[in-house]
């Protein structure tokens, strides 16, 4: 599980990982991205919370998140999961989602980036790619949401013997390294 802020690499670091190890991957903003832009019944539902800043229910994240599991099929070389969990309810679901089909998170990637630095990220990118989601005020409502809702996942994960903190700022490659390691540890 790659676990962080908004704006802390999750995304960039998946595409690595897959590239490099062959991993399957789940990120639940771009699930739900693309149920909003397909105009379905959940995005518009999930569009509503996300327009608010806020998170999605979590009996509809984990009914998504099995599905899109389930797709993989039995025999995979691993999933990333990027985005989920975000609170201790939904590792508590994930972990039973995915011990019912006997497998486990193995580890949870913590990728730590000071505020300021998430902030402009997240500018940026809302910048480049066009996201509403990305702008100052949506941002710090986000960002709140995490520090509050999402950041006591840390401790749980570290209580469950897998929680590997990487200093997400610098450069890139650099924090790819650190990550690699941690996953080549496994």
């Amino acid at each position: 599980m790659i676990f962080g802020a908004p704006g802390s690499g999750k995304g960039t670091q998946s595409d690595k990982l897959i590239k490099k190890y062959g991993f399957k991957h789940i990120s639940t903003g771009d699930v739900l991205r693309n149920e909003i832009k397909n105009g379905t019944e959940l995005g518009k539902t999930a569009k509503g919370y996300i327009d608010e800043g806020k998170l999605i229910p979590d009996d509809l994240m984990v009914s998504i998140l099995a599905s899109v599991y389930d797709s993989f099929g039995k025999d995979h070389e691993g999933v990333i999961f990027d985005g989920f969990p975000r609170t201790i309810p939904q590792a508590e679901a994930l972990k039973n989602m995915l011990a019912e089909r006997g497998h486990k998170v193995a580890a949870m990637i913590e990728l730590d980036v000071p505020e300021e630095e998430l902030m402009k990220r997240l500018l940026r990118r809302g910048q480049i790619e066009g996201r509403s989601d990305d702008n100052e005020e949506t941002i710090k409502k986000r960002l709140n949401v995490y520090h509050t809702q999402t950041a006591p996942l840390i401790e749980w994960y570290e209580k469950e013997g897998i929680r590997h903190h990487i200093k997400g700022d610098g450069e890139l490659e650099r924090i790819f390294a650190d990550v690699c390691a941690v996953v080549d540890s496994l």
